[in-house]
């Protein structure tokens, strides 16, 4: 095993600096990992570029998966109960503290954690490989885990988003008002939109409308199977493109809508495309995206909405993703076509460039000294 790693340290936003850090000694409940890729969140994109979690320096990076080349004698199995061994690809979850009101009393929620550890997203410490942009990683005691040693390293990448998608549309489900015939929007084709686009479709919902501003995603939902695109920088108002949305809809709106974007504006637009009656789910706002104004009377109660947040995910999601991977690939959808660009760590930066300024769907940064 080598004795030294290579991280990619951001010292301060838009400045990386590639670090030399020994491997640390491990306890009886730890590993070490050799990182395999990552895929680049929108998170590590808004950390780039200002630190609005004011973690700077740290080792960014959340959606990755790592080969284990070392590990403590107390781990046995994964977070599923499947056996692990040195040499097999794991992913990571989030790291519950255990002790909190959700750890105690819902621990099938643990997403709501108020403590919760997501490895990426750690201020920097004496063990320093906290994060996926690295050629390896400490994996603490604690931490939820996945063998994956059966899927492709794009696949392996796309776990995290696929979670992020799943425990949204499980969320919604809640509601009661997703069918087979209902009509769904999907707010934001980025690729948590294109993934939860996807998610829809296994569950043999057909009916779905796109909405971005960009064509080259909407390109992309309609190779997801979406019905109707609509792109709102074509129309003069939001109002102009809510009539033709409207009209689509037989004048009523969309049954369901996620709202999957980061922007004020968009997430208050998303009431307003919703059916009377219909339902809304919010997964956009991972981060505090400002306030937004919505009317109460018309874009809710008159309406009868139900809503409903999503915040991530839990562990349990995960086997749900692994799942939904397989079956998306077996009725023919590209989701693997989602990774557009593969980056050595050595160009991190370019990495990182690439995803603010949406060059790709999902940028990916691999380890190329990886065995």
């Amino acid at each position: 095993m080598a004795e030294m790693a290579k991280a990619a340290v951001l010292v301060a936003p838009g400045k990386f600096e590639i670090k030399e850090f020994p491997i640390p000694e491990i306890s009886d409940d730890e590993m070490i990992i050799e990182v395999e890729g990552c895929g680049v969140c929108g998170t590590d994109g808004h950390e780039y570029k200002r630190d609005p979690f004011g973690i700077c320096p740290t080792v960014l990076g959340h959606e990755g998966s790592g080969k284990i080349i070392k590990m403590g004698k107390n781990i046995t199995k994964d977070f599923s109960g499947k056996p692990v061994k040195v040499g097999d690809s794991i992913v990571t979850c989030v790291i519950p503290c255990g002790e909190c009101n959700a750890c105690k009393n819902t621990p099938a929620r643990t997403n709501l954690c108020e403590k919760c550890g997501v490895y990426g997203l750690f201020p920097d410490d004496d063990i320093h490989l906290n994060g996926y942009y690295a050629t390896h990683m400490v994996i603490r005691k604690g931490s939820t885990f996945f063998n994956v040693s059966d899927m492709t390293l794009d696949q392996k990448m796309l776990v995290e988003p696929a979670a992020v998608a799943i425990h949204a549309v499980e969320r919604a489900k809640t509601t009661g008002l997703l069918r087979f015939d209902t009509s769904v929007l999907v707010q934001g084709t980025g690729p948590i939109g294109l993934m939860v686009i996807a998610v829809l479709r296994t569950l043999g919902i057909e009916n779905i409308i796109a909405v971005d501003g960009n064509d080259n995603r909407l390109e992309i939902a309609k190779t997801f199977g979406v019905s109707k695109t609509f792109n709102f920088t074509k129309y003069p108002s939001f109002d102009a493109m809510l009539a033709e949305i409207k009209e689509y809809t037989l004048g009523l709106g969309a049954e369901f809508v996620f709202q999957c974007t980061g922007v004020a504006q968009a997430g208050a637009n998303a009431w307003k495309m919703v059916r009377r009656g219909g339902g809304l789910c919010e997964l956009g706002f991972f981060m505090d995206g400002g306030p937004c104004s919505i009317n109460h009377h018309f874009d809710i109660c008159n309406k009868e909405i139900t809503a409903v947040g999503s915040w991530v995910y839990s562990p349990q999601d995960y086997p749900n993703a692994f799942s939904f991977l397989k079956r998306a690939k077996g009725i023919g959808l590209p989701v693997e076509g989602l990774v557009t660009h593969h980056f050595p760590l050595s160009q991190i930066t370019d990495a990182l460039e690439t995803n603010v300024n949406m060059l790709g769907i999902k940028v990916a940064v691999v380890n190329d000294e990886a065995k």
